[in-house]
């Protein structure tokens, strides 16, 4: 992990607009840094398994309201 020199400034926006968001990202953007390509390969749907949702989840998720109403 690099350290800085110096902290960031921080400018303390309690609103949370997208402008003061795009900002922030602007901001961090030259500390991330991703892979130059991902090689990713397909997964045979016979290795993926084990995923068990308990009942009171699956009708609490079901009673809820779909995304958007």
């Amino acid at each position: 992990m690099t350290k800085l020199k110096a902290p960031l400034p921080v400018t303390a926006d309690t609103d949370g607009d997208l402008a003061s968001l795009r900002g922030d990202c602007a901001r961090m953007a030259p500390h991330w840094h991703a892979p130059d390509r991902v090689n990713a390969h397909p997964v045979s749907p016979s290795l993926i398994h084990g995923v068990e949702v308990p009942s009171a989840y699956a009708r609490l998720l079901d009673a809820m309201s779909d995304y958007g109403d």
